[in-house]
């Protein structure tokens, strides 16, 4: 794949389901987002790959700047009824501690990443693991 670091480790791939891990280096925001852009480009769900890009970018940018480990980035697309279809998209890194929203002032140059994600997703949270801790997020699919 052009322009995509060989860096990060596809870990499984389906129709529907997609998954990778990367190192905690600075080129692993930029190859998450081409690897979801390409990705639900073959799925065939365009219609949410911004938004999906932009939260992935500040979900992966907040491990980089908190963990120290590998960063998972997980995709499910699930069609059950046409008022169900949703895209969820999962990121996970070693840090057990979970992001914690906060409430940015306009000179501020960073905090708003998890706002985003609450004001941009239909839903999100995170879950602790057994040696981390991961994001989620769910986009409602077009019909």
């Amino acid at each position: 794949m052009v322009g995509v670091s060989e860096s990060a480790v596809p870990l499984a791939w389906t129709p529907g389901f997609a998954e990778w891990s990367f190192p905690a280096e600075a080129g692993a925001v930029r190859t998450a987002r081409t690897l979801v852009r390409d990705t639900l480009a073959e799925w065939g769900l365009e219609s949410v790959s911004d938004v999906s890009v932009l939260l992935v970018s500040e979900l992966v940018t907040n491990s980089l700047r908190h963990a120290s480990g590998p960063i998972g980035v997980r995709m499910y697309s699930r069609r059950t009824r046409p008022e169900d279809a949703l895209l969820l998209v999962e990121v996970s890194d070693p840090l057990p501690d979970p992001p914690r929203e906060r409430v940015a002032r306009p000179e501020d140059e960073g905090g708003r990443g998890l706002q985003l994600v609450a004001c941009a997703s239909r839903r999100w949270g995170t879950r602790r693991g057994k040696t981390g801790k991961t994001v989620w997020f769910e986009l409602t699919l077009p019909g």
